[in-house]
């Protein structure tokens, strides 16, 4: 994964947290100079075209903290919350496999929870570390549960673009905004979203043949 794609996505985690933390105003501005601080210092001293060499091949490293961005979009201290910061507690210990397991275990007995579905989408894309088809069945089984609900499509989005695929992120994102009200409180977070995809941030994706040319 480019470093550049890395960077915005870690930001874009990092805005949703702070903004379920209620940062508001001067505040959340600071947050975000710090963040285009710490970006620039990147774009200037590291390297973000050479890959990665990790120096233990068998230890996976912790996925992208995803919670401040599910809880504003879906809740909390519901059920599916209870499962979701277990798996999320597991996962950030590199145990991916596990959280998979526990939420696919908790979506054969509750079949009907959008939530369990999104969260097993972002396990099994964290375990994979690109979108499967088992991921974007999840994504797309949560739709079907949840319609007009933007939990579903924006983490689809942003499990696309963790695997280099931007555009489509942009247009499932893009969408999400054309259908939500004004005042959603989420809507920073797909916004913020938006504009670290065309900002640069994100390398462009290959060229793709259009059906029917």
């Amino acid at each position: 994964m480019s470093g550049y794609l890395l960077l915005a996505l870690l930001a874009l985690g990092a805005i949703g947290l702070f903004w379920l933390m209620k940062l508001r105003g001067p505040m959340l501005t600071l947050v975000g100079a710090a963040l285009a601080f710490g970006s620039a210092g990147y774009a200037l001293q590291g390297s973000p075209g050479l890959s990665g060499q990790p120096r233990v091949a068998d230890k996976r490293a912790p996925p992208m903290p995803l919670t401040g961005a599910r809880q504003a979009m879906t809740g909390r201290f519901d059920y599916a919350d209870t499962w979701l910061n277990m798996a999320d507690a597991l996962a950030s210990r590199g145990n991916t496999e596990d959280a998979a397991k526990l939420l696919q275990s908790q979506v054969e007995r509750h079949p009907g929870d959008y939530k369990l579905w999104v969260g097993l989408g972002n396990a099994l894309t964290d375990h994979a570390r690109t979108i499967t088809p088992a991921g974007r069945l999840a994504f797309e089984r949560a739709a079907e549960l949840a319609p007009g609900y933007p939990a579903p499509p924006f983490f689809l989005g942003l499990a696309e673009a963790r695997s280099g695929n931007p555009e489509a992120a942009i247009k499932l994102w893009q969408q999400i905004l054309a259908d939500a009200p004004a005042d959603a409180s989420w809507r920073p977070i797909v916004e913020d979203g938006l504009l670290l995809m065309r900002g640069g941030a994100a390398p462009p994706p290959p060229v793709r043949p259009q059906a029917g040319s």
